[in-house]
């Protein structure tokens, strides 16, 4: 395996610092496709991964118009007034034009950030045509990003109940929700209702509409998650504050939970050779073992199923 090379290692060295010129051009490399960058790509996240602990991730999801960007803004701040140690990074992930192929990269207009605030880093992706609220190098910059700052919010595009692909990545989810979105009914149906870690019914500026919203999404939860522990629900408002230092202060005690890169690896391999390449990593993760699954960075991975699929095709 390729060590890391000196170039690569320096923009280490400075993202370290919170230098963001640093993390962006790392940024950049672990989002680029095609086989020259995948070795160095390898590389860079095998060293990470032996030198720096991960931190965590938090996914934020919900229909547009919830106020998830101005959401994510507030509590960022929170956090890093509160601990003058703590390094937050938001991915913000926007949708791109099936005609043109380009995004808007809107999200970044509503969420203010003190400029030279080191301990805070943005970062807009586009969806480059994926489904599930995430874009194809959204896996990628979390597990970068991770490994220099202590909570990684990713922003999903917000398109509503089939937007559950973020948590295969996230440490916890958060559904973020309004007043009046919805009844009991609609907070029942299935999709999106069944990944969420916690609830956010933002926008809570008026009492009464706030404890209306908030009772019949409880008890939608009740039913919908029978035997199971019901998620906490928050109630904020970005405008007066409300709710915001709570949210915060529960999102920073996240545990972590296992990485899924396995999941990654069979999207890259199904776009690459449909039914058939899924069908023979199949075979061949059997054969992996769970050492190699749990200690492999995904490049490897996807490496080995990609090699191991071009073998069978040339044979």
């Amino acid at each position: 395996m390729a060590p890391l090379d000196g170039a690569t290692l320096a923009l280490v060295d400075g993202a370290r610092r919170l230098d963001k010129h640093p993390v962006a051009r790392l940024l950049s490399l672990v989002e680029q496709g095609g086989e020259p960058a995948r070795a160095r790509k390898a590389a860079l996240f095998r060293h990470l991964a032996a030198t720096f602990p991960m931190g965590r991730v938090i996914g934020v999801t919900g229909t547009p118009g919830a106020g998830k960007s101005s959401l994510i803004g507030r509590v960022a701040l929170a956090l890093v007034a509160v601990d003058p140690a703590v390094r937050v990074a938001v991915v913000a992930v926007d949708p791109s034009s099936q005609d043109s192929g380009g995004a808007l990269l809107g999200d970044r207009l509503r969420t203010h950030f003190p400029v030279g605030e080191r301990r805070i880093f943005f970062r807009s992706q586009a969806t480059q045509g994926d489904l599930g609220g995430v874009g194809r190098r959204t896996w990628a910059a979390t597990r970068l990003l991770g490994r220099f700052f202590d909570l990684v919010f990713v922003e999903t595009v917000g398109v509503g109940q089939s937007e559950i692909e973020i948590a295969r990545l996230a440490d916890a989810t958060a559904l973020v929700l309004q007043p009046l979105a919805g009844d009991h009914v609609q907070f029942m149906k299935a999709g999106v209702m069944d990944v969420p870690d916690l609830f956010v019914v933002n926008k809570c500026d008026e009492e009464a509409l706030a404890r209306r919203s908030t009772y019949e999404l409880r008890a939608a939860l009740h039913v919908a998650r029978i035997g199971g522990d019901e998620p906490r629900i928050f109630q904020t408002s970005v405008v007066t504050g409300r709710g915001i230092a709570e949210l915060a202060a529960y999102l920073s005690t996240v545990p972590p939970r296992p990485p899924e890169p396995m999941h990654f690896v069979e999207r890259a391999v199904a776009e690459a050779y449909g039914s058939f390449g899924r069908a023979i990593l199949a075979e061949e993760a059997a054969t992996w073992g769970a050492e190699a699954l749990r200690t492999s960075v995904y490049e490897d991975l996807e490496q080995r199923a990609l090699d191991a699929i071009r073998q069978r095709l040339r044979s």
